[in-house]
């Protein structure tokens, strides 16, 4: 006989829904939608795999990470606050040791690096600092989205995490094809048009204009001007993130203007992260959002009034390390990033220049060439699944990222993300001698992959990448 034990529920409350428990039934639905899986996959092949070398994490070299970097910088900004503000050491401890501003206390300086870097000019009560670009990115959705008539535009493929962040604020996202320029402009108006004709209204477009994620693609300046006079014709804003602007493959002089630099219209609400320029730790992005709304001065007001109810306020031990870093390079994140751009020019180069060499054009293997950033995308005879991946992983000991995630879609592509920000240069030439050994296997007659792929014995569920 089995003696119920004194605590289960079924004894002290019988027929009654246990307590501590989820109906899953009950919980939003967007947690469990696969898109928002997608990053833990990743991490859990990678977790999983920890001897195989990564052409799959978007993440910052850590080359020149040093602990004590965060302790010299948060000394020159503690120095800046007695000097060049002139608070009390009362006042210091304070500033950085309790809850702070809602907006930030580094906006003064991030507004002299855009100034300095950017050609963006902006008043630095137009700036929220927030805990990451994600949350920059979530709370400018959250703001924008009124009703159920609300769509989102996004230029396809996406992101992961903008895709994610709309379909947790029940916010649809209606995909523009991306197209040769960064974004194709005849579908955005089509796109646009057809929005309205349906009773729905199209807030604002989403867009990285260089190196996106994950194609890798840059917005030629003429494009980026074109863009601009659309947003005005039809009214919408344009969501810029620009993560990767500072790493273009041809140098400094090879930058091309951001979308907020030329703009004059306030059409851009402009994301930002420290994240690949100082470190991800810090979990320090920002917005730049200095357009007039009804009810305030800014909509940085209004993205700080939700915030206040989210985060309170971004860590000023955090924002402390960042501004100390940007005060030792005089404001400029291209000079203090000088040594991490050379790395990731070299990297993307011997990237390029490998998958030259071990995939000739009768290979069937094909990909683009991005003018900087991390990204590559690597088009291939079979489909590319999960489950493709995993075998990577285990067998050849490389990661890389199936492109399908970034379409939030299961269905699989013939193409993946390859990515050179992880990988230390004079590791991608291994790298790629196992990813090559990957992609024989998986072509070869009679494996998993090759039943999927021309000359197999299955069809193909598969599309070719248009990003290629």
């Amino acid at each position: 006989m089995t003696v119920p034990h004194a605590l289960d529920p079924d004894v002290l409350h019988p027929g009654v829904p246990h307590a501590g428990t989820a109906d899953a039934g009950a919980l939003h639905p967007a947690v469990g939608d696969p898109l928002l899986s997608s990053m833990n996959f990743l991490n859990e092949v990678a977790g999983r795999h920890p001897d195989a070398l990564s052409l799959a994490a978007g993440t910052p070299h850590e080359g020149f990470y040093d602990v004590e970097d965060i302790h010299r910088a948060l000394r020159v900004y503690s120095d800046h606050l007695r000097t060049a503000t002139g608070r009390t050491e009362e006042q210091v401890r304070r500033t950085l040791l309790q809850y702070g501003r809602t907006k930030g206390i580094i906006h003064e300086l991030i507004a002299r690096q855009l100034a300095t870097d950017e050609g963006i000019h902006v008043d630095p009560e137009a700036i929220l600092v927030t805990t990451g670009c994600q949350e920059a990115l979530f709370l400018t959705l959250r703001v924008l989205r009124r009703d159920e008539r609300d769509v989102l535009l996004a230029v396809n493929p996406a992101y992961i995490g903008v895709t994610g962040a709309a379909r947790l604020l029940d916010l649809p996202v209606h995909p523009v094809a991306e197209g040769r320029d960064g974004v194709d402009l005849k579908d955005l108006a089509e796109r646009i048009a057809k929005a309205r004709a349906d009773g729905l209204d199209p807030r604002a477009l989403y867009v990285v204009p260089d190196y996106a994620n994950p194609s890798g693609l840059r917005m030629p300046e003429a494009a980026r001007r074109a863009l601009l006079d659309l947003a005005a014709r039809e009214d919408i804003l344009i969501l810029e993130d620009d993560p990767y602007g500072l790493f273009p493959l041809g140098g400094d002089e090879d930058r091309v203007p951001t979308l907020k630099a030329m703009d004059t219209d306030r059409r851009v609400v402009h994301l930002g992260s420290f994240s690949k320029t100082v470190f991800p730790g810090a979990r320090i992005g920002y917005a730049v959002a200095d357009q007039p709304v009804h009810d305030g001065p800014l909509l940085a007001d209004a993205l700080a009034r939700a915030k206040s109810m989210v985060t309170v306020n971004t860590s000023p031990i955090a924002q402390a390390v960042v501004g100390g870093r940007l005060l030792e390079n005089g404001c400029s994140l291209v000079r203090a990033t000088r040594r991490e751009a050379d790395v990731y020019r070299e990297s993307l180069g011997r990237l390029l220049d490998g998958l030259a060499e071990r995939f000739p054009a009768s290979s069937g293997v094909r990909w683009n060439t991005p003018a900087g950033g991390f990204f590559v995308v690597v088009e291939v005879p079979f489909d590319v699944t999960d489950e493709t991946l995993e075998r990577s992983a285990r067998d050849h000991r490389v990661l890389w990222t199936p492109l399908h995630h970034f379409y939030g879609s299961a269905v699989p592509l013939r193409c993946l993300r390859l990515s050179c920000s992880a990988v230390d240069p004079d590791d991608v030439d291994e790298a790629l001698d196992r990813f090559a050994a990957f992609v024989a296997a998986a072509g070869r007659p009679g494996s998993r992959g090759a039943q999927n792929s021309p000359g197999g014995t299955g069809e193909s569920t598969g599309a070719v990448c248009p990003a290629v």
